[in-house]
Formats: structure tokens, C-alpha cells, sequence
């Protein structure tokens, strides 16, 4: 049997540190593990899950802010043979409390600044048993959960390689994207073939020996998934328990780092750093930052490429439930702006019409559909909305529209979904209108984005009202009771009458134009 890829790396190189934890700049401690110890660790988490009963094929959940045991349960989870499940810290209490019965974990390890609203959450989750908590004492046992609550020293048992009959099921992890009907959904993700990943990397020279920081959170598709290739490849990866830019630079300077993986948001803030900051930080190490979850603008990327070296930006596109699906490399970042690049071996992308017919001729637009090994297997507990964008062929939609132009490069230009990507984050406005015609004096509303410069889109929502003295802040404030921070609007407008089709369907489209306009684009 194929070994695993954490203890084939700690085999070969078992004295090369495997994750960095370096919190001093943010007033914490330094932590530090060679891949000989993560091996182990990771081996005594998934024989602890064992040892607890946890069947392979299970869901296990983790919650947290970056850190050493994150890491350390990407592997787990796939040597235990489970399905891991990252949890948004960042929820609302209601929104972590239907995840969390919605995922159907059994088990999951958190943080203890977050153990609490796990804690309290997971009283309508009736399959989970065992509650293990990292980074300070756990919450009390109350009539809140039904779970054992214990340490994370609780969990861990021998160190030998957990028995391999369990590893890797068909899905080894479950990602949560909000839904358009106004309930997350949890996409599950397969292992892929290793051919088709192997491909990529090499493309962004993710190198044996290299270094990665996590830009960004684990919970989140990107980071998550990048990490976890980055150590299969023998890379350390430094993980920031909270993104900090000072700080950020402080780390890729202190540790050589060599890659990451970054929304625009992050590197807007960094590349916001003044001259002094840069001056007294060398960052000639990276060798390959991957922009990705949401466009960067062209001059974002100019003000990245005047800081760091010239060849280290690459641009992908893909998707939670798609996997990465095109590179636009170095050489083209100046010379093909807006483009997302050409199309990734071993991956297979159609444009289509409305009516299922493939596009063929340069500069006409259509839906992306992708077959590859990467694109999710399905839907937990929504099959039908998995049957609505996967066709009998294997191929997949999440709704995006595009068009090649005469070289094969693809360009993203629009959504047939009302999708919102604010600072790199997937927010589907059903779920907030769903929320904000609950206020008794909202009659309706249509949420949709508006440009940011400093998120990319904003959340706005326009409201027909019930009583003509309704405000928008006390609209953002009702909001704010039931939904995550990144989710509430950032502005309301009033209106008599919403805008409509002849059918009486909303024309959210109409309502939007007019802040895109001379944009060039309506994403």
C-alpha cells in the first residue's frame, strides 16, 4: 500500500521542520515540530479517534484560528480514514449551530477560545459524542452538549502508524459554502488523482524543502488545501494564528518562505505597508504567491509585483467544488490583465450556452463546466442541488461565465448565481435577505455586490419596507444579530417597489448595473 504522504516526507527528511507556530510577534510563544514528531502526533490523533470509537467514513469536525493542531488534523483526519470538517470560527451562533448538526460530525477537536460556542452549539447536533479541546482548559460539562468534553491530551494514544485499512475513503474532507437557498452546504471533496495535482505543482513550483505561510484561514478551501499539498511535497508551512501584515512580513522574512496563497485582501494590506516596513523586511525569498478566491485588480497586482520579486505571481481560478482549474503564470501578469489563464492538465472546461450547446469561437461568452478528478462528489444531505450543476457525464458548473480569447486564455466575466466575493469569502445573498425578511417592517429585499476597493464586492441591499421611517442602520443592526460579520451589509437603499420580470421574479440584475458601470466588468 501506497504510504502516506506526511510519513513518506518524514522518512526522507524527519529532521526538517514540518509546521512553524510562531506567535511572538503577536505576544505568544514559538512552537515548532520536525515531521518525524507530526508524523507521530498525527498517528496519535487518528489512533486516539479510533480508540474512541470513531468508524472510518465518519465526520470529524476541528474549529480554531491557525495553528499546530489544525495542521496536524489535516493529516489526521486522513490517516484515521474520516472526513475532515473544517468549521468558520467566524459564524454566528444560529449559523455554527445548524453546520454543525447539519454536518453530522461525531467527533471534533477546537480551539478553547472557541470551545464555548462549540460548546453551546451542539446541542441540536445529536451525533456528536467527543469534544476535544487545544489551547487552554476546556468549557465546563453542561446540559448544553450531549458530547464527553476533554483535552486534547485527552485524545492522543500510541504513535504507531494507525492501522492503513482505514485511510482514505472516497471524500477526504467537507467544505462548507453558504448556499443559494439560504443554508450552507457541505461539499465533499474527494482525494483526486495525485497525477493531476502533481501537475500543478510543479507549475508553481511548490518544491520540496520550501516554505509556506497560511494567508489566510484554514478553514477556508484554499489555505486548507494548499497547506496540505505543501507539506506532501516536504514544504513547512508557518502558520499565522492571526493575520497581522507587520507581522506576516516578519514571518517570511524569518523563515525563508518560499509560497503561499492569498486572497486580495490580505496582500492589499500588506502592499499598504509603508516604504520603512518594506525596507527593513527582506522578502526575496518567495518564489510563488497563487492569488486566488476573487479577481485581483490589475492594480493591486503592480503594487505587489513594485514589493516582491517579479516572478513570483501566478493567478488561478477554481472553486471549492471545483478544484484549481486554469494558471495564468508569471510571465502574463502584465500582458494578459483580467485573465485567469489557460486551462490546467488533466482538466477538461467547456463554455456552454444557454441551451447546452459548446461555445467554440474567441470572445463569446458562456458557462464554465469542468471534468477533473478534483471536482466534488457531492452535496451532504442536498443531493438534488448537486443533481441541478453536475450532469450524468461527470461535468460541473458553479455558475460562472466566461470567454477565451484568440490565445486560449479564459477571462471570468460574469455569474448566472447571485454569488457575492467579498475579501476572498463566497456569500450567497438568499441567506441574508432570508434574515432581513424577518424584520417585521421589511416587506422584501435583494441583496447583491457592489464594488470595494478594499474587498473586492461589498454586500448592499436594497429594501421594500413596510413603514417609510425604516433606516439603514437599523437594518444593518438587525442584520448583525443574525449573521456573521462579512455577511451583513455594508449599505441599504430604499425603494417603493422592487423592479420585476413579468413572472414576478425580481431583477436583481437591473437593481446592480448601475454601480458596475465603467467597470468593465459585472463581477
Amino acid at each position: 500500500m501506497t504510504s502516506d504522504p506526511l510519513t513518506a516526507v518524514a522518512g526522507r527528511a524527519p529532521d526538517r521542520p514540518a509546521v512553524v507556530d510562531d506567535r511572538r510577534g503577536l505576544g505568544g510563544d514559538l512552537r515548532v515540530l520536525d515531521f518525524a514528531a507530526l508524523d507521530a502526533l498525527t498517528n496519535r490523533i487518528a489512533n486516539g479517534l479510533d480508540a474512541l470509537g470513531v468508524e472510518p467514513g465518519s465526520h470529524v469536525a476541528w474549529c480554531g484560528q491557525n495553528s499546530l493542531e489544525l495542521i496536524a488534523m489535516l493529516h489526521a483526519c486522513r490517516k484515521a480514514g474520516v472526513v475532515s470538517v473544517p468549521l468558520n470560527y467566524r459564524l454566528a451562533d444560529e449559523e455554527l449551530a445548524y453546520v454543525l448538526a447539519d454536518c453530522d460530525a461525531v467527533a471534533a477537536v477546537v480551539d478553547a477560545a472557541v470551545a464555548g460556542r462549540i460548546a453551546a452549539a451542539s446541542h441540536g447536533a445529536p451525533r456528536l459524542r467527543h469534544l476535544a479541546v487545544f489551547g487552554g482548559e476546556p468549557p465546563a460539562a453542561g446540559s448544553t452538549t450531549r458530547a464527553a468534553i476533554g483535552t486534547f491530551a485527552d485524545l492522543l494514544a500510541g504513535d504507531e502508524p494507525p492501522d492503513p485499512a482505514r485511510r482514505q475513503g472516497p471524500t477526504t474532507s467537507m467544505i462548507y459554502t453558504s448556499g443559494t437557498t439560504g443554508r450552507p452546504k457541505g461539499a465533499l471533496k474527494p482525494a483526486g488523482d495525485p497525477a493531476q495535482l502533481d501537475a500543478f505543482l510543479d507549475l508553481v513550483h511548490y518544491d520540496d524543502g520550501g516554505v509556506f505561510i497560511t494567508t489566510g484561514p484554514l478553514y477556508h478551501s484554499g489555505p486548507n488545501a494548499f497547506a496540505g499539498r505543501a507539506q506532501g511535497r516536504g514544504m513547512t508551512v508557518v502558520t499565522q494564528y492571526r493575520f497581522d501584515p507587520l507581522d506576516w512580513l516578519r514571518l517570511v522574512e524569518e523563515w525563508g518562505v518560499t509560497a503561499t496563497f492569498s486572497a486580495p485582501t490580505p496582500v492589499r494590506r500588506i502592499c499598504a505597508l509603508d516604504d520603512d516596513a518594506f525596507a527593513a523586511h527582506d522578502v526575496s525569498s518567495m518564489r510563488s504567491m497563487v492569488a486566488n478566491a476573487a479577481p485581483w485588480p490589475q492594480a493591486l497586482k503592480e503594487a505587489y509585483l513594485a514589493r516582491f520579486p517579479a516572478d513570483s505571481l501566478r493567478e488561478v481560478y477554481g472553486a471549492t467544488e471545483l478544484g484549481i482549474i486554469t494558471l495564468l503564470d508569471a510571465g502574463d501578469q502584465l500582458t494578459k490583465p483580467a485573465s485567469c489563464g489557460k486551462v490546467l492538465p488533466l482538466v477538461e472546461l467547456e463554455l456552454r450556452t444557454d441551451d447546452g450547446g459548446v461555445v467554440d469561437e474567441p470572445f463569446e461568452p458562456g458557462e464554465i463546466w469542468v471534468r477533473a478528478s478534483s471536482v466534488l462528489a457531492g452535496y451532504h444531505n442536498a443531493p438534488d442541488k448537486f443533481a441541478e450543476e453536475h450532469d450524468p457525464d461527470g461535468w460541473h458548473t458553479v455558475g460562472d461565465i466566461a470567454y477565451r480569447d484568440d490565445e486560449d486564455y479564459l477571462y471570468v466575466c460574469d455569474r448566472r448565481k447571485d454569488v457575492i466575493i467579498s475579501g476572498g469569502v463566497n456569500i450567497y445573498p438568499a441567506e441574508i435577505e432570508a434574515v432581513l425578511e424577518r424584520h417585521p417592517d421589511v416587506f422584501e429585499a435583494t441583496v447583491f455586490g457592489i464594488p470595494s476597493d478594499e474587498w473586492g464586492e461589498a454586500v448592499h441591499a436594497v429594501v421594500e419596507a413596510r413603514r417609510g421611517d425604516l433606516d439603514a442602520a437599523e437594518v444593518i443592526a438587525f442584520a448583525r444579530t443574525h449573521l456573521t460579520g462579512y455577511k451583513v451589509p455594508r449599505s441599504v437603499d430604499f425603494v417603493t417597489e422592487l423592479p420585476r420580470t413579468g413572472s414576478g421574479k425580481v431583477l436583481k440584475r437591473q437593481l446592480r448595473a448601475p454601480y458596475w458601470e465603467g467597470t468593465g466588468r459585472l463581477v
